[in-house]
Formats: C-alpha cells, sequence, structure tokens
C-alpha cells in the first residue's frame, strides 16, 4: 500500500463575480440575464456577468460607451452598493475559516487558504466541499484553485473559473507546463502592464514560457519580484500567507460628487460626513489618529472653469477617534484652502499616524474624555442597528445634494433590517 503524502497546498478561493453575485441573490429574476455592477458616480462597469462577457462588454469601460449594447440586449444595470458586497463578503470569509482559521484575506471576494492538513489524495474533495458549503451557507458561487504555491493557486483559480466544477487541482499533476502554455503572461499574478511589455520583447508569452526560462536570464533581467514569480510558477513557494491581519496606518475616504459643487456650504457638509465615516472606521478597530489631511480638487477635464487642487495635513493636540474633534479641525482645514469661483469634483480626508486606542487614562485625560468616549459608544451602537447616519452631526447636512450618482441602486442592506427585501404571500 502506498503511503499518504502530505505536500504544501495553497488553495485560492475567489467570488464569481461577486458584485453580480451579490445582487443575484437578492433578485433571482436576473441570474440567467446579462447583468453588470458600475462604480462609484455609475461610472465605469467593475462587474460583468458571463452573460454580459459574451457580449463584450469590457471590464473598466466606461457606462455611457457601452450603453447601446445594454440597452439592445436588455442588460441589466446596478449602481454600487458596498454596505451589501462588504457584509456578504464577512459572511464568506468567515464560512471558509471553519475549515481552517489561518486564511488570507486578500481582497472583498478572493482569500488565501493552507491545506496542507489534508493529504494530496483528499484535497480535491476538500476543495469542492468548501465550495459547495460556501454556495449553501452564503448563496455566492466561488471557484477555487489549489497548487504548491501562492501564484500557481492563482493561475488554477484561472483556470477552475472556465470549468463546471470550478475547483482545479495541481497537487499531484506531474507535468503542469501543458496547463501553463494556455495561461496568457498577463494574466499571471504579479506581472503589470509594463512587466507585459516587457516580457513580450524577450518572447515571453504565456506562463509555461517564464516557468521554463534559465536562472541566468531572470537573474539578469529581472528584479526581486520577478524572480519570486518564476520560482512560484515552479512549485518553490516564496511568497507565505499573511495570516494576521495587521493594523492600518491610514484610513481614507473621498468621493466623486455627484453634480460639480460651487457652494462653501455644500463642501463643508461633505468634509465633514467623510470625517464621521473615517471616525467611525478606526473606532471599530480600536485605533485613534493623530494628523488629519484634508484634500479637494476640481476636475482636470473642465479647463473652461480652471482647474484647482490642494491639500493640508494638520496634528491633533492629543491622538484621537472623537468624531466631534475630528470635524473640527477638518472644517477649519479646509476653510483654508478653499476658493470661491471653482467648480469641486472630488473631496476627501485621510485620517494617518493611526495607533492601538489607549483605553486607560492618561496625564491628559478629563471626565470629559470618559463621557464623550462613551457617546461615541452609543452613537456607534446606534448607527449599527439602525444604519449609518442615523445618527449623525448637523455639519453634515441633510439634503446632501453632493452625494454620489446612485441611479440604479438595488436599495438592499443586509446590515439595516428596514432595507432587507420583503416577501409577499
Amino acid at each position: 500500500m502506498s503511503s499518504i503524502q502530505y505536500t504544501k497546498k495553497i488553495a485560492l478561493i475567489d467570488c464569481n463575480s461577486f458584485y453580480v453575485s451579490c445582487e443575484r441573490l437578492f433578485n433571482p429574476k436576473i441570474r440567467k440575464k446579462p447583468v453588470v455592477v458600475l462604480s462609484n458616480n455609475d461610472g465605469c462597469i467593475v462587474s460583468r456577468s458571463n452573460e454580459a462577457k459574451a457580449l463584450g462588454i469590457k471590464m473598466g469601460e466606461p457606462y455611457f460607451k457601452a450603453k447601446d449594447i445594454i440597452i439592445k440586449n436588455n442588460v441589466q444595470v446596478f449602481s454600487s452598493n458596498y454596505s451589501l458586497y462588504g457584509d456578504l463578503s464577512r459572511r464568506v470569509m468567515r464560512t471558509l475559516k471553519r475549515f481552517n482559521a489561518d486564511i488570507e484575506v486578500y481582497s472583498i471576494d478572493e482569500a488565501f487558504m493552507d491545506l496542507s492538513n489534508f493529504s494530496d489524495d483528499e484535497v480535491l474533495n476538500v476543495g469542492q466541499e468548501i465550495r459547495s458549503t460556501v454556495l449553501q451557507w452564503t448563496g455566492i458561487p466561488t471557484s477555487i484553485g489549489i497548487a504548491k504555491t501562492k501564484t500557481l493557486s492563482k493561475v488554477a483559480n484561472h483556470i477552475a473559473k472556465k470549468k463546471k466544477s470550478g475547483v482545479t487541482n495541481f497537487i499531484g499533476v506531474e507535468n503542469i507546463d501543458p496547463l501553463l502554455e494556455k495561461v496568457d503572461i498577463n494574466d499571471v499574478w504579479g506581472v503589470g502592464r509594463q512587466l507585459t511589455k516587457f516580457y513580450h520583447k524577450n518572447g515571453i508569452y504565456n506562463a509555461k514560457q517564464l516557468k521554463n526560462k534559465s536562472n541566468t536570464w531572470i537573474k539578469k533581467n529581472s528584479n526581486v519580484l520577478g524572480s519570486r514569480t518564476a520560482m512560484e510558477l515552479r512549485g518553490i513557494s516564496c511568497i507565505d500567507l499573511e495570516k494576521t491581519e495587521s493594523k492600518r496606518k491610514s484610513c481614507v475616504v473621498s468621493r466623486s460628487f455627484g453634480q460639480r459643487i460651487e457652494k462653501y456650504q455644500e463642501l463643508r457638509e461633505a468634509v465633514a460626513s467623510y470625517c464621521l465615516n473615517a471616525s467611525e472606521k478606526i473606532r471599530s478597530e480600536s485605533l485613534i489618529a493623530k494628523s488629519i489631511t484634508v484634500f479637494i480638487r476640481t476636475s482636470p477635464f473642465q479647463s473652461r472653469f480652471g482647474y484647482y487642487s490642494n491639500s493640508k495635513t494638520v496634528d491633533f493636540p492629543i491622538a484621537t477617534n472623537n468624531s466631534i474633534e475630528i470635524v473640527k479641525t477638518a472644517l477649519t482645514t479646509l476653510e483654508s484652502i478653499f476658493k470661491n469661483g471653482y467648480r469641486y469634483q472630488k473631496a476627501g480626508v485621510i485620517l494617518s499616524n493611526l495607533s492601538e486606542s489607549a483605553n486607560g487614562k492618561n496625564l491628559f485625560s478629563s471626565e470629559k474624555d470618559e463621557k464623550i468616549s462613551c457617546l461615541m459608544r452609543s452613537i456607534d451602537n446606534t448607527n449599527y442597528r439602525y444604519g449609518r447616519s442615523s445618527i449623525s452631526l448637523a455639519s453634515a447636512g441633510v439634503q446632501k445634494r453632493w452625494n454620489m450618482k446612485r441611479e440604479y441602486s438595488s436599495k438592499i442592506d443586509t446590515s439595516d433590517f428596514y432595507c432587507l427585501p420583503k416577501i409577499m404571500t
């Protein structure tokens, strides 16, 4: 009898057309129809169903350019709904952790998982079980690639997307060259546009050719990242899983406006609203900010109105996550960089030099600080229960004419009870 083998195995789990899948989950009528999801302000296409891809609709294409195809083929269009996508992403990642608690959440719809604790013979069945469990528990379809390295698991996942089973396993495959030959070099993880041009000039058009390129050529013509990619394609692991979530160093909240802003009051409201959003985010991670940057700009494509862009960074006297203090500082900073006579397209705030929040009192603590902390917790709990901005500051405004354009929003938010779909009996 042959002994059971345990080799290093990395799985990449990728949600298929994630934004589209989230919209379909609550709208069964569009499951077999062409669907696209648009970026902020309904600008570009950022997610497509397979039916939409078959029509020739390109990823990243401006919506207005594809509008004729969309109307002609009755393509369903949705604005981005990040509250929904974020919640479903967290559900998918929690489901994956049932198989292995140590996973690397690579993006909103991708995660790497170490499957080395499963034998070589059973890993394919494990991959199929993961896929079926995620689908059953969350309703989100996935593709899974399994290999000895992260780069190869990416390649395997690329192949899995085109298979009905949705799972591709490179473990135990002695010669993967025929598979790598079908993968274009620009589809290899870590190979960007400029590197693709360089490889093409040197006769490298697919993953197999890069894998089999001599070490001498790679050391002479590639940097560390290029060498690492080639080694990973050969099955030599060079990139470890980042299992621990590192604390963020900064928090950015910025938006392009649904319509150009000329009035200072409206710009104040937008910046105040972004500050509240950023403050809530860092409090949820028990962080405090030492400084804040406020930036504003007009559109560079509307020259007849003039172009203006400016930013300013200010340090807080004491690091804080207090929304009131952050908004107050931001609005004072905005006043110093605002100029009349311009049509502003975008604004944003950056909370930087983030550090762990010290729950205990320090030399500068006062009874007032404790009351403010309790107030912030109450606001966060209320907004979590009843939806963001249920409690806000007056400086953030009410009408919010500057809000992002979302003409095609599904208006579904699984984190807000009142936005859940209703079943009519």
